[in-house]
């Protein structure tokens, strides 16, 4: 009667079974523990063979790698059960259980698929992991208080391993079930009334476990609780369920997870040990350590993937009470699949080198990316690093194209390369990469551009011919021909500046003369050679552009501004200037002094002045004007007295030039005396000058008349050579008999003098502007001494009230203008220029000597004295 079930059962399940020929395959069906001989389907015929055919065809079936425990028959070509079949041995808990077979048909040889899917039956009954379990539990425990238990296992799927639970009668637990469709269910014993060791220490109950096949099995452990009197406070876990990701292939000693517990008692009742209670699968037994102390789990064994997906551990935390308390906690450990075959990436085509001009969208080369692995492990993501300014583009399954998405520089980067990057979808993924050099072909698309702007070339005077002055370079970012450099001077529209003012003109009034005439430059290495000595007084500034040319096609260029500043060099000696208009200086009647060079029959180069005896020390009675063509220090001029030397009557400022007593003058000094000075700059080595000044020791009266006389010839003394007027002994004789006329005539020119001083420092205008079209340059002197002052730019003078004694030279810029057109050569103006006298006074403030105070007069000097110096008179 069962062997006809059994038949019945396999017909309706034979006749369950679809067909599934897509690709050659044959899907069957059979139960579990069938026996020897059952026919599972009809294989000949389901393959569309005819009788007989299956036998001289040679059908015959191959398992690879497994024992099949089926067979073909060769006569009637069925497909038969040839020893038992185990679905948990062949497929322990994975649903479906299928086996993959190959059958083979010779004449033609054909290969055949055929998936043979295990059914499940219930042949295993719940096992639980001991037969006993001793659980310890403190008549302190609150009700309600859960325990959890070791849940039996089923070996059996779906509904024949689904279980059920019951505990024998008592009033004092009850069973709690958790079920959880991703985790096994978890089993608590639940306290319902409080417990009393003294009445009941030990309480035995039975637990059973049921599954749902049909008919059920069971299962059962016995449950021995013993009531013991402990602290009241339990270790609580942090987390009651620990959920924890660890990849196969984690070494020995990971750390897999620490679990954290809280005891508020205090002493041996706080401190907690762990213990593992329970594990699922017991296998896991040997893969993991708990650290009793600390918490921490560590891998000790290997996991894998295949083997056990999921740990389930079930920790307790006891403290060391009397007796001690309890926490439980659980570890789900889920294990990571890790593939083991990384992408291909290879190139199938390269393009190189690529110019820098080619357009967006060029395809540089081609590649072919695969992956032997499937599913999401051989899923491949390509990318391109870095991004820019490649990028990767699908043509079809497998293959891409690497195409240009980025405008090319090759003076930016001549040479990329590029990583072409595939990552498959594994977890965790890996990835390949292939690495691709594409240089980068030059176009002539920069032109030669310098450093600077403007460069700034500083050269001393006198220099040798054929002096380098500077070295330009211009950097072309270009390669071979492209970036290959040549200099040249360029002349259009530019000049030289010269003579301190400026202009194309030297001190012989040359005219404009190209930059080219000055300097030269390398065509190759850029270096900046001077034709011909340099002269500080000739040009000061001379600007210019350099030009660098490539030699690509079309050829490319940039320029520079080239400004050449001549530094001065002392190679020129002071140069004593002719006497003031007027010979009144600040210092009185007495001592009033008047000036002339010396005419005929008079010793050359002498200079006379006339002071009275009985001078007090310190009076001013004659001033050594001299002005130096260098500038700075080179023309800072200092005044000494070399003859008389020792305790004379006169002393001389040693910046200011002026002559004055050094004591009281009695008529013992004699009637005449002849002082020789030197005028010295403060160059290296040091140039000088002297000049001879013959005073002439008068009377009050008689100086008085001959200061007058001085000021009425002072106006033809400025454009003409006047003659030095001495006092004879007769004429002397003479003003002494007439000394009252002399007296009253002396106070009143005095009076009307200072009158008319009065009005013209009153009604003078306030302040007077000197611009020129360029840097000025300024020779000073005063009580400090004589020095030049150069500026770039244009400068105003301001005169204002003032009431000191100085003099002011102003001399024109340095930049030069425009060279002059041929038709007008003739007709410009010479383009120095200099103010003509300007007499006015002004307090200046100079930090060596506090509150001193320098009158400022612009002395007319000759015209020829101004050309030796690059100057030129003005009319007023």
């Amino acid at each position: 009667m069962g062997e006809r079930c059994c038949a019945a059962v396999v017909r309706v399940l034979v006749l369950q079974a679809a067909w599934a020929l897509s690709g050659g395959q044959v899907r069957y069906s059979v139960p579990e523990e069938a026996k020897a001989g059952t026919v599972v389907g009809r294989l000949a015929q389901d393959l569309g063979l005819e009788a007989g055919e299956a036998e001289a065809r040679r059908l015959r079936l191959v398992a690879p790698g497994r024992r099949a425990s089926v067979e073909v028959s060769g006569a009637s070509g069925a497909l038969l059960v040839s020893s038992r079949l185990d679905r948990e041995e062949l497929c322990g808990k994975s649903a479906p259980c299928a086996l993959r077979l190959e059958v083979l048909l010779e004449r033609p040889l054909r290969v055949f698929h055929v998936q043979l899917e295990v059914t499940d039956i219930n042949d295993n009954a719940p096992v639980f992991p001991a037969a006993r379990k001793n659980l310890s539990i403190a008549e302190s425990s609150v009700l309600g208080s859960r325990f959890p238990l070791e849940g039996a296992s089923d070996a059996d799927i779906g509904v024949n391993a689904q279980l059920t639970y019951t505990l024998s009668p008592s009033e004092h637990f009850s069973l709690d079930l958790h079920r959880s469709e991703e985790y096994r269910e978890s089993l608590f014993l639940v306290l319902t009334k409080s417990l009393d060791r003294e009445t009941i220490p030990v309480h035995q109950l039975v637990l059973t476990a049921t599954d749902g096949g049909r008919p059920s099995l069971t299962g059962t452990m016995e449950l021995v609780i013993s009531v013991e009197d402990a602290n009241d406070n339990a270790p609580q876990f942090n987390q009651s369920v620990y959920k924890v990701h660890l990849p196969e292939s984690a070494a020995v000693g990971t750390l897999v997870a620490r679990v954290n517990t809280t005891d508020p008692d205090l002493g041996s009742n706080g401190e907690v040990k762990f213990s593992v209670s329970n594990i699922f699968p017991e296998k896991g037994m040997n893969n993991f350590l708990l650290n009793a102390m600390t918490g921490e789990i560590n891998l000790v064994g290997t996991v894998d993937y295949e083997e056990v997906r999921l740990y389930e551990i079930q920790i307790e935390a006891r403290d060391k009470g009397t007796p001690s308390l309890s926490g439980h906690c659980k570890l789900v450990l889920e294990v990571l699949d890790v593939n083991d075959n990384a992408p291909e990436v290879l190139v199938t085509s390269l393009s190189v080198p690529v110019p820098e001009d080619a357009s967006l969208g060029t395809v540089v080369a081609l590649l072919s990316v695969s992956d032997r692995d499937s599913g999401e492990n051989g899923r491949v993501r390509c990318w391109v690093w870095p991004a820019s300014p490649f990028g990767l583009e699908a043509t079809f399954a497998g293959s891409y194209s690497l195409v240009l998405r980025e405008a090319l520089d090759r003076e930016r980067v001549s040479e990329y390369e590029v990583e072409v990057r595939a990552e498959d979808g594994g977890a965790p993924a890996l990835r390949a990469s292939r690495g691709l050099r594409v240089p980068v072909s030059d176009v002539n698309d920069n032109a030669p551009s310098f450093a600077q702007a403007v460069y700034t070339v500083l050269a001393r005077e006198n220099n040798a011919a054929g002096a380098e002055l500077a070295r330009l370079w211009a950097r072309d970012p270009d390669e071979a021909a492209n970036g290959r450099v040549s200099y040249s001077v360029w002349d259009g529209g530019l000049g030289v500046g010269g003579g301190g003012a400026g202009s194309s003109s030297s001190s012989g009034g040359s005219g404009w003369r190209p930059a080219s005439s000055y300097v030269s430059v390398d065509a190759e290495s850029g270096r900046l050679w001077a034709l011909q000595p340099l002269d500080y007084e000739e040009l000061q500034v001379l600007q210019f552009e350099v030009r660098a040319v490539d030699a690509g096609e079309p050829p490319l260029s940039g320029n520079a501004t080239v400004q050449l500043f001549v530094l001065d060099e002392n190679d020129n000696a002071p140069a004593l200037l002719p006497p003031a208009g007027s010979a009144a200086e600040a210092g009185g009647v007495a001592a009033a002094a008047a000036w002339a060079v010396a005419g005929a029959g008079s010793e050359s180069g002498t200079l006379w002045a006339w002071a009275a005896w009985g001078a007090p020390a310190g009076q001013v009675v004659a001033k050594i004007r001299a002005v130096d063509a260098d500038s700075g220090y080179n023309a800072w001029l200092r005044y000494e007295l070399w003859e008389p030397r020792g305790k004379g009557p006169f002393r001389v400022g040693l910046y200011s030039g002026e002559v004055s007593t050094a004591r009281a003058l009695d008529e013992a000094d004699g009637p005449r005396q002849r002082l020789l000075i030197v005028v010295r700059d403060h160059g290296e080595p040091a140039r000088s000058a002297t000049a001879t000044l013959s005073v002439s020791l008068l009377e009050a009266a008689e100086a008085a008349l001959a200061a007058g006389s001085s000021a009425a010839a002072a106006s033809s003394a400025v454009s003409r050579s006047a003659a030095g007027v001495e006092l004879g002994a007769g004429a002397a004789s003479a003003v002494t008999n007439v000394w009252l006329v002399v007296a009253i005539c002396a106070v009143s020119s005095l009076f009307l003098l200072a009158v008319v001083l009065y009005g013209a420092s009153r009604w003078a205008p306030r302040a007077a502007v000197l611009s020129a079209p360029g840097p000025t340059t300024l020779v000073c002197a005063s009580e400090v001494g004589s020095w030049s002052y150069s500026q770039r730019h244009s400068r105003s003078l301001c005169v204002a009230d003032g009431a000191a004694k100085s003099d002011l030279m102003v001399f024109s810029p340095n930049f030069p203008p425009p060279p002059p057109a041929p038709a007008a050569k003739d007709a410009q103006s010479e383009p120095s220029a200099l103010v003509d006298t300007v007499s006015a006074t002004a307090f200046l403030s100079s930090p060596t000597v506090p509150n001193a105070s320098v009158h400022l007069g612009l002395q007319a000097l000759p015209e020829s004295g101004l050309r030796s110096h690059g100057l030129r008179q003005m009319s007023s």
